[in-house]
C-alpha cells in the first residue's frame, strides 16, 4: 500500500484504540438519553450567556428545557441570518463565546439566494471528526478487510470563496482531512489539489488516477452520484486510462494548472493495465473490479438518493454499501450502526435535538418533542442547537423514527421540507425557483406566471419545466434562461450542474388547460375551496423516465 505496515500498525493500533473508547462512550450514552441531551442543553446555555445571542435572550435565566423553549423560539437560518452576518463579518461574539476562534465557514446553499454560512470553530470541528471516528471503526467491524488500506474520498475545497475577514469559506470535509494525522493523511490517495480543479471530467479522471493503482479498501462521498459519475468518465476515457497506468503519467481529458501536474507522480504499472485491457475486452467496458477489491462504499443511501443505488451496485459488483448517516454542513446528526440502512442513532452527544411532528408541522399547535419523547414509525422534521451557533434551528430534514437504542430514537432521512426539492444535493427551494422564473421571465419579454417544475430520475437526471404555451412556441430559451437564473440562485445547482451530476433543464408543453383541471381535481379530492388553494410551482417528489405529470394522483403531484 506505499506505507511501511510496520510503522503503521502501532500508530494505527492506538488510533483505533481511542475510536474504540469513543464509541463505547457514544453508545453508552443513548442508555440515559434525556440525562445526556438536558446536561448538554444546559453547558450550551451556559458556554453561550455571553454572546450577543445569548445576552438577547436572556441565557442567565435558563435552567431547564421549559426556560429554554419560552425564551428562544423556533428558527430559519434567514432569522439566525443577522447574527450570522456579524460572525461573517468578524464579530464572532455575536454568537459564539470570547475567544472562540472560527477557523472556516461551512458553506451551502440557502432558501433564497443567498447561501448559508455556517462558523466552524475548533470545538465543532472536534465534535464532527469524533463522529467520523465513530462512524469509521464501527464500519471497519463489520468490514475488516479495510483495515489499514487506502481510502478515496471524493470531496471539496475548504476554500471555495474567502470572508470578508479573510477566512475561508467551503466545504468542512476539505477541512477534517486536513485535521487528520499525518500518517493516517497518507492513507486518503486524493492530494487536496486535486479537489480545487473545476473542470468535472479532468476533476474525476484525475481522483480516479490518483486511486488506479492504489490498494483502494473504500470510497467515500456525500453523494452517490459522484463515485458512478467518476467511474463513467474512467469508462469514456478508458484507453487513456489505461495507457497512463502503464506509463505513470496522466493526462486527463481536460486543462489543469500546472501546479497541480507537476505535484502528481505515479509509477509505470504495465501489469496492472494489461489487467485492466483483458478486462475491457472481456466486459466491454472498464469496470472498478479490474482495478480494485473495496471492502465497502460509504455515500447517502436515504431520501432520492437510493434511486442511485441500483447502478451504483452494478458497476461496483455488490460491493457493500454504507450510509455514511445524516450529515450537512450544520452538523451531524445521526450514526449508522450497520450497512444495508440509511437508518443511524440520533448523535445526542453532539447536538440538542427536538422533534417537531410532521403532521402538526404547519399548525398552531405543534409543540416540539425531545429525542427520548418520540414514537417509533412516526416522521418529524428536526430542529437543532449545537455548538455552531444555531439555536432551535429548523433544519428543514424530515425524518422517520424506526426503532429505538436505549433511550434514544434511530431515525432514517426521508426528504427535505415541503417546498424544498433534491435530486443530486442541490436542496433548490420554491423561492428560489419562483424568482429565478421572474429573472428568465423578464429576460425572455415573456410573462409567466402558472408552471411546475419537478426532478425527473434519469441516467443524468434533470429538471423538467412543465407549462402552458402557444401552439408552436419555442421553450427552450425559456428553459435555459431559467437554468442559468438557478444556478446563479442556488450555489448548490450549480455546482451539480457544473459538476454534470444534473442536466440542464428540459421544457414540456402541456395541453391548455391542464394545470387548471389538476388543480380542481386537487382541491376536490382535499374537499378545500378555491381560495384556499395555492399554486405549488416546485413539487419534490421525483419522476421516473415512464411517468407523467398529467398522469399522476393530483394528490400526488400537486
Amino acid at each position: 500500500m506505499g506505507i511501511n505496515r510496520t510503522i503503521l500498525r502501532p500508530v494505527a493500533f492506538l488510533a483505533g484504540r481511542h475510536a474504540q473508547r469513543q464509541r463505547r462512550a457514544f453508545l453508552e450514552a443513548h442508555r440515559r438519553t434525556a440525562q445526556v441531551q438536558q446536561e448538554l442543553l444546559l453547558r450550551l446555555v451556559r458556554h453561550h450567556s455571553d454572546t450577543a445571542f445569548g445576552r438577547d435572550h436572556g441565557f442567565g435565566g435558563i435552567r431547564s428545557y421549559g426556560d429554554f423553549i419560552s425564551a428562544v423560539p423556533i428558527r430559519s437560518y434567514e432569522e439566525l441570518r443577522p447574527y450570522m452576518r456579524r460572525v461573517l463579518e468578524g464579530d464572532s461574539n455575536a454568537l459564539l463565546p470570547p475567544g472562540e476562534r472560527v477557523l472556516m465557514f461551512s458553506l451551502t446553499s440557502g432558501t433564497t439566494g443567498q447561501p448559508k454560512h455556517i462558523p466552524v470553530t475548533q470545538r465543532f470541528a472536534n465534535q464532527m471528526r469524533r463522529g467520523w471516528n465513530i462512524w469509521g471503526v464501527t464500519a471497519l467491524r463489520d468490514h475488516p478487510s479495510g483495515w489499514l488500506r487506502p481510502i478515496l474520498q471524493i470531496y471539496s475545497p475548504m476554500r471555495e470563496t474567502t470572508s470578508p475577514v479573510g477566512l475561508p469559506c467551503g466545504a468542512i470535509s476539505g477541512l477534517l482531512v486536513q485535521m487528520q494525522k499525518r500518517i493516517v493523511h497518507r492513507m486518503y490517495v486524493v492530494p487536496e489539489a486535486v479537489t480545487t480543479l473545476k473542470d468535472p471530467q479532468t476533476k474525476y479522471y484525475t481522483i480516479l488516477r490518483c486511486g488506479v493503482g492504489r490498494d483502494v479498501a473504500m470510497i467515500t462521498t456525500a453523494n452517490p452520484s459522484s463515485t458512478i459519475s467518476m467511474i463513467e468518465v474512467g469508462q469514456a476515457h478508458a484507453e487513456r486510462l489505461i495507457r497512463d497506468v502503464a506509463d505513470g503519467t496522466t493526462r486527463p481529458p481536460g486543462e489543469r494548472p500546472h501546479q497541480i501536474a507537476r505535484s502528481l507522480r505515479f509509477k509505470r504499472n504495465r501489469a496492472l493495465a494489461r489487467r485492466m485491457e483483458a478486462g475491457l475486452h472481456d466486459d466491454g467496458q472498464l469496470l472498478p473490479t479490474h482495478f480494485w477489491r473495496p471492502a465497502l462504499l460509504a455515500n447517502w443511501t436515504g431520501g432520492t438518493l437510493k434511486l442511485y443505488l441500483p447502478r451504483l451496485s452494478k458497476l461496483f459488483g455488490g460491493v457493500p454499501i454504507r450510509d455514511i448517516g445524516l450529515v450537512a454542513s450544520e452538523g451531524r446528526f445521526s450514526l449508522p450502526l450497520k450497512s444495508g440502512t440509511a437508518a443511524g442513532v440520533a448523535e445526542i452527544t453532539a447536538n440538542f435535538l427536538e422533534f417537531a411532528p410532521a403532521n402538526q408541522r404547519q399548525t398552531d399547535r405543534c409543540e416540539t418533542l425531545r429525542a427520548h419523547e418520540v414514537e417509533v414509525g412516526r416522521e418529524y422534521f428536526l430542529v437543532v442547537t449545537n455548538w455552531a451557533g444555531l439555536w432551535r434551528y429548523d433544519l428543514d430534514d424530515r425524518v422517520r423514527v424506526v426503532d429505538r437504542l436505549g433511550e434514544s430514537p434511530v431515525f432514517e432521512f426521508l426528504s427535505r421540507g415541503p417546498h424544498t426539492a433534491n435530486i443530486t444535493g442541490e436542496k433548490i427551494t420554491e423561492h428560489q425557483v419562483v424568482e429565478a422564473m421572474r429573472i428568465a421571465s423578464l429576460a425572455g419579454g415573456l410573462a409567466m406566471e402558472r408552471f411546475v417544475l419537478q426532478g425527473r430520475f434519469a441516467p443524468r437526471p434533470y429538471y423538467e419545466l412543465s407549462l402552458e404555451a402557444p401552439d408552436g412556441s419555442d421553450l427552450e430559451p425559456l428553459a435555459d434562461r431559467l437554468d442559468r437564473a438557478l444556478s446563479e440562485l442556488n450555489i448548490e445547482y450549480h455546482s451539480k450542474r457544473a459538476s454534470g451530476r444534473l442536466g440542464a433543464i428540459r421544457p414540456r408543453a402541456l395541453p391548455p388547460g391542464t394545470l387548471g383541471q389538476m388543480e380542481d381535481e386537487k382541491i376536490r379530492d382535499r374537499r378545500g375551496r378555491p381560495e384556499q388553494y395555492k399554486h405549488q410551482y416546485l413539487l419534490t417528489d421525483i419522476l421516473t423516465e415512464e411517468q407523467s405529470i398529467e398522469h399522476r394522483d393530483p394528490g400526488e403531484v400537486l
